[in-house]
């Protein structure tokens, strides 16, 4: 058995620095590291190795500083390490990436391909499913466990309401999340060793009589001028004085702020929806529509109301596609929220979730229609989805945008946090429709009217073929309370800091007193004190409640990218130096125990 696990090399993104005279990211003297995602695959593999007789292929794409990413491979004990080295590669984007990978994998012919589920550096996630669809392999991503079972494979698959688990046949692709493996770093003297032992390197030429489906010029998008995000963050803490007055202080810069009384969220209830859009005569924004649980998600919703604000700029109608099995409450909800049109696609091969047969579906639904643009929520499934399509339909597809924009060329702009959140990049696209998966909580929905009647288009998607992928089971976390967060007005977000599990009574009742949705950051559900589901972040949810209250959370980039759209953040750290500080309106530094159960008090003596 062969097992290829692919690797990137990037750079330590907390050590980044924007130059705002050049508007370039200063990456001199910036040290470079394994992407974090990739040792769990490099280490799953190795697991795999020890128990079973296989061989492991480490493989790469980038310059030629990216062979210490294969060095420390072969110090972990692959078998072999292949570089793709060649200014022919230089500007790729995913696709372009993925393809030049799917080459080189295509001459290995492994049973198994595992990836990292994104990359810290521009955190797209798109490379694993645009291989396994060029490839033509089944995928499953966000792999939290896995088992080789003779000439398959057992995956346990994280989702927003808990986690899957899957059979699939060999080959396939699968990309790993946390859980999956430890991560593991050679000894020193295992790197020395390993920096004697072959590196294997192929050029362009090696993989392709044409060239131009590499680097910039394969590449269907690119990135224009990037900008900062500046914090607006007023930075108030509160400190040496006593918990009672820190406590008195911040419960009177909520009431004047009418976060308590939820003045503000009655302010920013919802734009009003211009008139309905006539189909035909100009191209679409469609909107993938995401059922969880029975009910259409809040980013769905969310992608209507900014699609209508787009459309009215170049005189286009927004369509809302739903695939699978849809009642008629469902769309009417698409259309109170903004969609002038519903396209259905249903069928007992559409019931559920499946990336190969819900990619054939949409696939062939936007051949036959041809819209603008296709927005996706990005979620487990919206972003699975997304790329495996952009991978089959040769489109540029941007992950995880904050925003969307028409340009005065008529282009959308689609605006994508990179480095983690320290700038935005706005990505543009050669290829049409224009193709993006938007985070959860970033976006403001339309006010709905429920008295447009519906508009509904039945898709005639052809035969869509059996998911190689079999669900065996599945478990909604309802514990987990994940779902919460993305229509979450306040969240008790609790960290490392709160000191153990033991902790978590004091916080729920928190935020019971508040009517608030718990939050936790990577190290909280790394330890398995909260869910994984749970995890605001980088590498976790998006959020956008009214109020945010951090309790021992130190606050680094890879978490407060995850709430920049909070409308009042409050941090309580015993520690100055804690970075929250910064990313917060009202900060108490103060051992939360001293200042959190008056706090309590205070908000249960005002109901």
């Amino acid at each position: 058995m062969k097992i290829a696990v692919c690797i990137k090399q990037v750079p330590v993104v907390s050590m980044l620095k924007f130059d705002g005279e050049t508007r370039r990211v200063a990456r001199e003297g910036v040290p470079s590291e394994v992407n974090p995602y990739d040792v769990l695959a490099l280490s799953l593999a190795m697991n795999l190795k020890a128990r079973r007789d296989v061989e492991v292929v480490a493989i790469t794409m980038g310059p030629p500083q990216a062979s210490e990413a294969l060095t420390q491979a072969l110090a972990l004990g692959v078998d072999r390490a292949i570089h793709l080295n060649d200014r022919a590669f230089a500007g790729s984007d995913t696709l372009a990436t993925a393809r030049a990978l799917s080459l080189a994998l295509e001459r290995e012919a492994p049973d198994l391909i595992v990836c990292g589920r994104n990359s810290t550096d521009a955190e797209t996630g798109q490379v694993g499913p645009e291989i396994a669809e060029m490839l033509g392999l089944p995928q499953i991503t966000a792999v939290s466990a896995l088992a080789l079972n003779g000439d398959s494979i057992s995956a346990t698959r994280l989702t927003d309401e808990g986690h899957q688990y899957l059979e699939c046949r060999l080959p396939a692709v699968v990309t790993v999340t946390d859980g999956a493996a430890a991560e593991v770093y050679p000894r020193r003297e295992r790197m020395e060793a390993a920096r004697s032992m072959p590196i294997e390197t192929l050029a362009a030429a090696d993989l392709s009589d044409d060239l131009s489906v590499f680097g910039l010029d394969g590449s269907p998008t690119w990135v224009d001028e990037i900008f900062t995000l500046e914090s607006s963050r007023l930075g108030f803490v509160a400190r040496d004085v006593s918990p009672e007055d820190a406590v008195s202080q911040l419960v009177e810069f909520l009431d004047e702020r009418g976060v308590l009384s939820g003045e503000r969220a009655s302010e920013s209830a919802g734009m009003a929806r211009g008139p309905r859009a006539e189909r035909g005569g100009t191209a679409a924004i469609w909107v993938a529509a995401e059922i969880m649980g029975g009910e259409v998600r809040p980013v769905t919703f969310e992608l209507l109301g900014r699609s209508r604000e787009l459309a009215a700029q170049i005189g286009a109608s927004v369509e809302a596609v739903l695939i699978g099995e849809a009642d008629d409450a469902h769309v009417r909800q698409l259309t109170a929220y903004g969609a002038d049109t519903v396209h259905l696609a249903s069928g007992s091969e559409l019931a559920e979730y499946d990336a190969e047969s819900h990619t054939a579906a949409l696939a062939a639904a936007i051949r036959q229609h041809s819209p603008f643009a296709v927005l996706i929520p990005s979620t487990a499934n919206g972003r699975d989805l997304a790329a495996r399509l952009a991978g089959r339909l040769k489109l540029g597809l941007t992950g995880d945008c904050v925003g969307l924009d028409i340009g005065e060329d008529g282009r959308l702009a689609q605006l994508k946090p990179a480095f983690g959140g320290s700038i935005v990049a706005p990505i543009l696209s050669r290829t049409l429709p224009n193709m993006a998966t938007v985070r959860p909580g970033i976006l403001t929905p339309c006010a709905p009217d429920y008295s447009i009647e519906p508009v509904v288009n039945r898709l005639d998607v052809g035969h869509v073929a059996r998911s190689r992928v079999r669900v065996v089971g599945s478990v909604a976390d309802e514990s987990a309370e994940g779902a919460e967060l993305e229509r979450a007005s306040r969240i008790v977000a609790v960290g490392k800091g709160i000191g153990g599990p033991d902790a978590l009574d004091t916080m729920r009742d928190l935020a019971d007193t508040l009517g608030a949705s718990i939050g936790a950051t990577r190290d909280v559900a790394d330890l398995g004190w909260l869910p994984r589901q749970l995890q605001i972040g980088l590498s976790g949810k998006a959020v956008a409640p009214d109020l945010y209250v951090a309790v021992g959370v130190r606050g680094p980039f890879n978490h407060t990218v995850g709430i920049q759209r909070s409308g009042t953040v409050v941090a309580i750290n015993n520690s100055a130096r804690a970075q929250i500080f910064r990313a917060s309106d009202f900060g108490i530094l103060a051992d939360w125990r001293e200042v959190v159960p008056p706090l309590i008090s205070a908000l249960k003596s005002r109901t």
